[in-house]
């Protein structure tokens, strides 16, 4: 009881909050969030740089190799060559393509029979006469050789020009047929590059 009689009255405040947290507490936890950013930062970081210099390293993919569907066969001239008097030989170190054809005896011979785009080039110098041709050797012709093409060259310059001769034609060809250049003399032949010289034929 208050004085004179009256009750005491107790005063409530609705207004009131709940105690401020002390301020070392705050600054603790902010600096905790701090350091596990920078925490994640750091690993990320190190996680990254481990990529970059790790790279993947994979082997480059093999590229698709299409065999021919016909037979065909292509040749050049080469350092590894030693031509005969007037029949030219064809290198097998530079890289010749021979698909279900054969090489033999400065030849080509035919394994399966058809039709054939047959040509040849050659480069010489161009001294008196100069001839070049493509010739045929075959079972069903006994009396030796029979020429496909054939270009003869009269020069009638005293001195000694470089050219060339380009022969082609498309030809039926059976089973062990042969094909073999043959030019006047091969010591007339230009033999500065390999595929100034080429000889090749293919099925159509």
């Amino acid at each position: 009881m208050s004085k004179g009689g009256y009750p005491s009255v107790c005063v409530v405040d609705t207004h009131t909050t709940r105690p401020e947290v002390p301020p070392r507490l705050i600054q603790g936890r902010r600096r905790a969030g701090v350091a596990q950013t920078l925490l994640f930062l750091l690993a990320a970081s190190a996680s990254s740089s481990k990529l970059i210099a790790d790279p993947v390293v994979t082997s480059p993919p093999k590229p698709l190799v299409i065999p021919p569907s016909k037979p065909v066969a292509h040749l050049t001239d080469g350092q590894d060559v030693v031509h005969d008097a007037k029949i030219m030989a064809w290198s097998m170190d530079a890289g010749p393509l021979l698909y279900e054809m054969d090489y033999k005896d400065n030849s080509l011979v035919i394994q399966k029979e058809g039709y054939y785009y047959v040509y040849s080039k050659v480069s010489f110098l161009d001294i008196d006469v100069f001839y070049h041709c493509v010739n045929r050797r075959t079972e069903r012709y006994l009396g030796g050789s029979i020429p496909l093409l054939m270009l003869l060259r009269l020069s009638g310059g005293s001195s000694a020009m470089r050219s060339n001769s380009f022969l082609a034609g498309v030809f039926h060809l059976t089973k062990g047929d042969a094909l073999f250049v043959e030019v006047s003399a091969t010591s007339h032949i230009a033999r500065l590059k390999s595929y100034e010289n080429i000889f090749g034929a293919y099925m159509i």
